[in-house]
């Protein structure tokens, strides 16, 4: 396997589990604990890999609420989308941001502990930022699967045929 190939496909390992040991890898992937190693921190070191994080099961008793908030921006004139969308990136509120194809421009998740909450980060900080020209804010209701993990998957139980 090439270098390219072995990044690549450790790569795809820490994303499907970011606590995979080094050791694991290298036996998956043919190769040694030393060179994933040194692969992982060249990755780390460029920032193509910038965190590790959990995913977790969504808590019944979480005051956690999650918006998508879609926003149409006023594009600058040498810098397009970036500098509003970094600024926007700053608040604590904001989850992330992704700029977007259709009739809105950005789309932020954000995370608050109450309707309300999300409501007034909308109406007080987001609004009033320069370059916004309108938001639609959408309450995310159930979370079914998130990075490829799906939450609530429906378990085949086959009942055995019982004969008298």
């Amino acid at each position: 396997m090439n270098g390219k190939e072995l990044k690549k496909n450790i790569m795809a390992l820490l994303q499907c589990n970011a606590r995979i040991s080094n050791e694991e890898i290298a036996e998956r992937l043919n190769s040694t604990a030393d060179e994933v190693t040194a692969v992982i921190k060249k990755l780390e070191k460029t920032g193509v890999i910038l965190g590790y994080s959990t995913i977790m099961r969504p808590d019944d008793d979480s005051d956690e609420v999650r918006a998508i908030i879609e926003v149409q921006v006023q594009p600058e004139r040498d810098t397009g989308f970036d500098n509003v969308a970094r600024k926007l990136a700053k608040f604590a509120e904001v989850r992330s941001v992704y700029l977007v194809s259709g009739h809105y421009d950005l789309r932020l998740e954000i995370v608050g502990h109450s309707l309300q909450e999300i409501a007034f980060f909308v109406a007080s900080k987001l609004s009033s930022q320069k370059g916004v020209k309108s938001t639609a804010t959408l309450f995310m209701l159930k979370k079914y699967k998130e990075a490829g993990i799906e939450f609530d998957k429906e378990e085949k139980n086959e009942r055995l045929k019982v004969f008298p």
